[in-house]
C-alpha cells in the first residue's frame, strides 16, 4: 500500500472580527474564534501506480489533505502512512520521493535559466551527474523544451513556465506525486499536452499520482478511479464509470429522419426529450443504448444518428447538490 489514510482529520481556529475601527479595537482585547473542519475522519488507501482524481468544490479540504500526506501540515487527529513513512515527521528520505506541484506556485528563479533552478534541485536531491543527466533529457524530450532549458525563466509563456516547474518537480523521479490544479490557467492546447505527461510520466516511472482540478477533462481522461470530497468529507470513492452509471444512468441518442415516424413508436423506445421533425432526442438506459440504436436504424428512415453519453461535468455537479451539507 503506497498511501494509507485512516480517520485524518484536521481542524483550524480562526480568528473572527467585527468590521470597522471599533471591531479592530475590540479585537484587541477580545478575540473570537471559530473552529474550521478543514478535513472530518477521511480514510481511504492507493497503491502503489493508481492515478487517482481526488475532486471536490472550492473549501471542500482537497488542498488540505494533500498538504497531510505530502508533510506540510500536521493533523489534528488520525493516522496518515506515506511509502511507509508518517509525513509530517519530514524524514529525508521520504521527501526524496515524493513532489507536490501547485499550478500557481513557482519554485524557478524568475531572473535566471530554469537550468540553474534544476541544477539545484541536483544538488538538493543528491542526483549523480549521471541519473541528473537521464532524467533530464527523458522529460525536457517528453515536454519538448530541451531549447528552452538555458532561457530565462521571466521570459517563457505561462505554459512554457509550467513545462519546467514540472521538470523542476520531477527531476529526482519522485514515486509519489501531488498534482493540485496542474492544467490551471492554460489554453486547451496546454492542457492536453500536460495530460499527455502526466500519464506518460505515470506509466514510465510507476508513480502513484493524486491529482486535484476543476477541469473534469483532466479527471475524465487520466483517472479511473475518483474520490470526492465535499465539506471535509469523502462522499464517493470507486471508478468513475461507477460514478457515472450511479448517478446519470441514461444516455440521449440523436437521430435525423428522412420520414416522419408514428409517435407512439417512437414513444415504446424511450423517453422522448424531443421530436419536431425531422429531429428525435431520446433518453435511454446506458446499457440498452446500443440496441435501442440498432432497433431505430430497422424501424426508421435515419440520415444520422448518435448516442451520447453524460457529461462529467453535469454528473459532479449532480454528485454536489445531492450531497449538501
Amino acid at each position: 500500500m503506497t498511501i494509507s489514510v485512516s480517520s485524518l482529520s484536521k481542524h483550524f481556529q480562526v480568528h473572527k472580527k467585527e468590521p470597522g475601527f471599533s471591531g479592530s479595537v475590540k479585537s484587541l482585547f477580545i478575540r473570537k474564534y471559530e473552529t474550521v473542519r478543514a478535513i472530518n475522519d477521511v480514510s481511504f488507501n492507493i497503491n502503489e501506480g493508481e492515478l487517482v482524481g481526488f475532486i471536490g468544490p472550492n473549501g471542500a479540504g482537497k488542498t488540505t489533505t494533500l498538504k497531510c500526506l505530502s508533510g506540510l501540515l500536521f493533523p489534528t487527529s488520525g493516522e496518515v502512512f506515506v511509502l511507509g513513512f508518517v509525513p509530517y515527521n519530514r524524514n529525508p528520505e521520504f521527501l526524496k520521493k515524493i513532489a507536490f506541484v501547485m499550478g500557481q506556485k513557482n519554485q524557478l528563479w524568475w531572473d535566471l535559466p530554469a537550468m540553474d533552478s534544476l541544477l539545484l534541485n541536483k544538488e538538493i536531491y543528491d542526483i549523480s551527474s549521471e541519473r541528473f543527466n537521464e532524467v533530464l533529457d527523458d522529460l525536457s524530450r517528453i515536454l519538448n523544451v530541451k531549447e528552452l532549458l538555458k532561457v530565462q525563466v521571466k521570459k517563457l509563456s505561462l505554459g512554457q513556465r509550467m513545462k519546467m516547474e514540472l521538470i523542476a518537480s520531477l527531476v529526482h523521479t519522485p514515486k509519489v506525486l501531488f498534482l493540485d490544479e496542474p492544467t490551471i490557467g492554460l489554453d486547451v492546447l496546454m492542457q492536453r499536452n500536460l495530460r499527455e505527461f502526466i500519464k506518460e510520466y505515470n506509466i514510465r516511472y510507476k508513480a502513484t499520482i493524486i491529482l486535484t482540478s476543476h477541469y473534469m477533462g483532466d479527471v475524465e481522461e487520466l483517472c479511473k478511479r475518483v474520490i470526492i470530497i465535499n465539506f471535509g468529507r469523502i462522499i464517493f470513492d470507486g471508478l468513475l464509470s461507477s460514478l457515472v452509471e450511479k448517478y446519470s444512468p441514461y444516455k440521449k441518442i440523436r437521430a435525423v429522419l428522412t420520414q416522419y415516424a408514428d409517435p407512439k413508436k417512437i414513444d415504446r423506445l424511450g423517453r422522448v426529450s424531443r421530436f419536431e421533425y425531422p429531429e428525435l432526442i431520446l433518453e435511454v438506459p446506458n446499457k440498452k443504448a446500443n440496441l435501442i440504436a440498432v432497433s431505430i436504424l430497422k424501424n426508421f428512415q435515419v440520415e444520422d444518428i448518435t448516442i451520447e453519453g453524460p457529461q462529467i461535468e453535469d454528473v459532479i455537479a449532480k454528485v454536489y447538490r445531492e450531497n449538501k451539507r
